[in-house]
């Protein structure tokens, strides 16, 4: 599957799109850089998929089950003839002509006492990836395979290990004892019990033979039958035994009708994904918090001249939820639940309208598939072209019925998307007349359909495995909290302690690093939360082995043993203070207004109250160029460092004639850029990045009308969104310099400002330089007539600072060092946590210092003409916040960016407060940055740069 990958096309065999535009697959195995996951692919067993007791006991097992309690309250209503369930479809086209639900069996429905409703549903899932960068297991529907296939691959794929035939033995015996109370205890007594498996034109494991049995002469003392076939080509001897009560059919003829729909079976002879949607318009929406992720999917009636359709009320669903990355909520929480926008599905998809897209939201179209009444595909947008999209939109104008899912494609290996077929269990409870669900007996299989096969008919196979980690199984278990549907706290703290040492390669780790991985109290000592790890277990005696496990783990003792700083020597001092609060205030108050990607906004509201009708990124990125420029002067290093710009258009599906920045692109006006500055190492194959954005998004307490807003789109200050972190790079440049000139640095160090972070832009300068960095295409232009090539560099590590100046007032002097996926990442987030070390070490001499002595601790001032005065040096304390950690905001930046592509990173972040002000409005002002808190951090991410430059 990783063969030919990654690409390596310059003319644009790889892209990304804003996420707001398009939400892709997220890549496993293999990112698009870096290394192979060698957890997941071992050499061993090239057949072998791990799955982590996280992924099983958090999202499938619990998320299978519930999809599978809905989906049997509809197959059981149908069962009994009941009318009011979902399956019938809008104007019951799904049963017409079903060869799994004839007249002959649906007249009998509610009147076949016997029947306990045995489903054996082979579903299809996979991971994806949401706005809140989780990635979780997906529902995505029926098994494409159908359900015969899907089921038996249970047991002709199993691992070498496993006796295929001991499963299917002991699965069916536990089912004959649930489901019918027969008694069943090996191979002779299922066998003695009736129980048989009708011929099949699928490939049947030999040992099957015994169980088999012909249409004709069927046997009549066949008391339970296995067979996937539709009802209408059951023989008449078993169609007779069982209308008589003598047969029970496994599974129930009527679980097997999504796959006879008329309807979806053309739709998928188009579109061969379009036999998943039937199952998935049984299951509600969810966002996959403590289960499995479910996307909407119904139908929506679009008025039209003269056009009158019958349909199932129930079925229509014409609103969605919107959701986004900038959401004012914690990634565990269930946005769903919370206060938000809902809007038409139509609007949804394809308005660019200004008010439709309000400040955080894109058309979805791309994130979608559509078909007519009549189950003739109109669009598959993650395939689409533009003209595709635009057809599609016209055609839904006009007027119809229209059936519609979101959808967000699956996993990634490669060039092949990953799709998991699992069986979910599930009868109508003898005892409690209730229906139960299983979904962990039968594991499944996996297939990867490569990109270019869109009938989906040559699948690469693996065999799912679920790996044991008893120390994170019993954390799992032990602290699961029902209530809220995510793991406990210290739960997620074990793990991340767990993983950390995983990627660590098992070694020990360092008692100060892993007491950074814990979110807990930061007056708390590692100590007094491993003790009280026995107190939590409450009896159970493997959580409270958790100490030993953790304990074993860690150093023995604290070290002490700290390296020499590279540059805190001329960051440490209040020149350098003053500096960097007096570049902020330039960037955030002098001459720069419009500074986001898209200003100047045309709509009526905002041209009415904006003073300045022109972008400001131009002359702001010309002064950034031209203050590097002179750092590399004044360095003596003009014939050595380069500073220059990456140009690039800015190109969308859509057009957004709101929008001044997008529209200057369209007309070649104008242009996007990012800004790079190399200083040069030794090795020039190899480079470090420092990176900020240098864009400022809309104010929201201006746009939102309900907050006394007026509906313009003014851009922001951004004394801290994001010049807290630009004013810092402006710093770095002549340290970095000086170090490069005196041989120091290793390795190249890049200083890159990216344009267009914010919305609606959308990481559009990281996602240009990422894919840029993947087809080997990074061209510094540095003049009107000189290009660099610096494509056969290798990023080894990035810094991205996104907002370090701001100390939150609830919580102070902590910050967060969150690092993205992998082993890599990982080792710059300890990198990080070693120069904070340093620096908090090393205040308690520095503030005995003449200039410092006696001083306190340092106030903010109002006003934009004064600079706090000279205050204590800070002890400020990063907490290193993995995936799991709830509080991780790599997904709300350009860091998510990076880590998707698999370029090692960590993100650089104050402890951000999703609900104070001064974030996206008028308060991102001077007034609102802590300088003592801002200094000291600026100056660790620049002593951290430093430490993995010259190493």
């Amino acid at each position: 599957m990783l063969e030919g990958y990654p690409p390596r096309d310059p003319s644009g065999g790889y892209s990304i799109a804003a996420y707001s535009e398009f939400m892709p697959s997220p890549f496993v195995g293999r990112k698009p850089l870096g290394e192979i996951d060698e957890e997941l692919f071992t050499d061993d067993d090239p057949l072998r998929w791990n799955i982590t007791e996280m992924e099983e006991e958090y999202e499938l097992r619990p998320g299978l089950e519930e999809a599978g309690r809905q989906i049997m309250d509809n197959i059981i209503r149908l069962g009994k003839g009941i009318p009011e369930n979902h399956i019938h479809g809008h104007d019951g086209e799904n049963l017409r002509n079903n060869p799994y639900w004839p007249p002959e069996l649906s007249s009998r429905a509610g009147s076949l006492n016997h029947e306990r409703f045995v489903a054996l549903l082979p579903v299809m899932l996979s991971r994806t990836q949401d706005d809140k960068g989780r990635v979780t297991w997906t529902f995505f529907g029926c098994s494409t395979l159908g359900p015969e296939t899907a089921f038996w691959k249970n047991f002709l794929l199993v691992p070498a290990e496993e006796n295929a035939e001991d499963l299917f033995v002991s699965f069916f015996s536990d089912l004959m004892s649930d489901a019918y109370s027969e008694k069943c205890s090996g191979r002779e007594s299922l066998f003695q019990s009736g129980f048989r498996i009708l011929q099949s034109e699928n490939t049947l494991p030999e040992w099957a033979e015994q169980f088999t049995v012909k249409d004709d002469p069927f046997p009549p003392d066949t008391k339970y039958l296995l067979t996937f076939r539709p009802f209408t080509a059951l023989p008449i001897a078993a169609k007779d035994l069982y209308f008589s009560g003598k047969l029970s059919l496994l599974p129930f003829p009527g679980s097997l009708v999504f796959w006879g729909m008329p309807g979806y079976k053309k739709l998928k002879e188009k579109f061969p994904l379009g036999g998943q949607i039937p199952l998935l318009n049984l299951v509600g929406r969810s966002r996959g918090i403590g289960g499995l992720r479910v996307n909407p999917s119904g139908w929506f009636l679009e008025p039209g001249p003269g056009a009158e359709y019958a349909f199932n009320p129930r079925l229509l669903h014409e609103e969605f939820h919107r959701t986004h990355r900038w959401q004012r909520l914690h990634r565990y929480q269930d946005e769903l639940n919370e206060a938000g926008s809902k809007a038409s599905v139509v609007k949804v998809l394809f308005s660019t309208e200004p008010d439709a897209i309000g400040l955080y939201d894109k058309p979805m179209a791309r994130n979608s598939q559509i078909w007519t009444s009549k189950y003739e595909l109109l669009l598959d947008g993650p395939h689409a072209e533009r003209r595709e999209i635009l057809k599609a939109e016209k055609t839904i104008i006009e007027g119809g019925l229209f059936g519609y899912r979101f959808f967000y494609p699956p996993m990634r290996v490669g060039d092949h998307e990953i799709y998991l077929h699992r069986t979910l269990t599930a009868w109508l409870d003898p005892r409690s007349d209730r229906p139960q669900v299983r979904a962990d007996r039968l594991k499944g299989y996996i297939t990867g359909y490569h990109m270019s096969d869109r009938e989906m008919v040559n699948p690469v196979e693996m065999v799912p495995f679920p790996m044991k980690r008893e120390s994170y199984i019993s954390a799992i278990r032990h602290f699961h909290n029902e209530s809220d549907h995510y793991l406990h706290q210290t739960s997620l703290n074990i793990i991340s302690l767990l993983e950390a040492w995983h990627l660590h390669g098992m070694k020990l780790l360092s008692r100060s690093f892993a007491r950074s991985l814990l979110n807990i109290s930061k007056e708390k000592k590692l100590e007094e939360w491993l003790e009280e790890l026995s107190v939590q277990s409450a009896g159970d005696p493997t959580v409270s082995k958790m100490k030993e496990v953790l304990s074993g783990i860690l150093e023995p003792d604290y070290s002490s043993d700290l390296p020499e700083a590279i540059t805190f020597a001329e960051t440490a001092s209040r020149k350098f203070e003053e500096e960097w609060w007096n570049d902020i205030r330039y960037l955030a108050h002098g001459e720069f207004i419009n500074k986001d990607n898209a200003d100047v906004a045309q709509d009526i509201t905002t041209q009415t109250i904006i003073k300045r009708h022109q972008r400001d990124l131009e002359s702001l990125g010309d002064y950034l160029i031209a203050r590097h420029r002179k750092a590399i002067s004044e360095a003596g290093m003009n014939e050595m460092a380069l500073c220059g710009e990456l140009p690039f258009k800015w190109s969308t599906d859509f057009d957004f004639q709101v929008f001044g920045g997008w529209r200057g692109n369209q007309r070649d006006e104008t242009h996007e850029r990012n800004i790079l500055v190399v200083i040069p190492g030794k090795n020039r194959k190899q480079a470090i990045v420092l990176a900020d954005h240098y864009d400022t998004a809309y104010m929201e307490d201006i746009y939102e009308k309900e907050r006394g807003g007026s509906g313009a789109r003014l851009s922001a200050n951004g004394a801290d969104d994001n010049y807290s972190a630009t004013s810092t790079i402006l710093q770095a440049a002549p340290i970095y310099l000086r170090l490069a000139k005196q041989g120091r640095l290793e390795r190249d160090i890049w200083l890159l400002h990216l344009t267009g972070e914010e919305f609606p832009s959308d990481c559009l300068g990281a996602r240009n330089f990422c894919q840029n960095l993947v087809r080997k295409n990074v061209r510094l232009k540095t003049d009107q007539d000189t290009i660099v090539d610096l494509s056969e560099t290798t990023i080894e590590g990035v810094f991205i600072m996104d907002m370090i100046g701001h100390n939150r007032d609830n919580d102070q002097d902590i910050f967060q060092i969150s690092p993205g996926g992998g082993k890599a990442s990982l080792s710059l987030a300890w990198q990080a946590h070693l120069a904070n070390r340093i620096w908090n070490e090393s205040i308690v001499n520095w503030n005995k210092m003449p200039e410092r002595q006696h001083l306190g601790r340092g106030k903010r001032v109002a006003g934009l003409e004064q600079i706090p005065a000279t205050a204590e040096f800070l002890h400020i304390d990063g907490e290193v916040r993995t995936g799991f950690n709830p509080h991780s905001s790599l997904y709300n930046t350009d860091g998510q960016i990076f880590s998707d592509t698999g370029v090692p990173v960590v993100l650089f972040m104050e402890n951000y407060d999703i609900n104070r002000t001064g974030y996206h409005d008028t308060k991102d002002t001077l007034e609102n940055i802590d300088l003592d808190y801002g200094a000291a951090f600026a100056s660790i991410a620049i002593e951290t740069v430093a430490r993995v430059a010259t190493l």
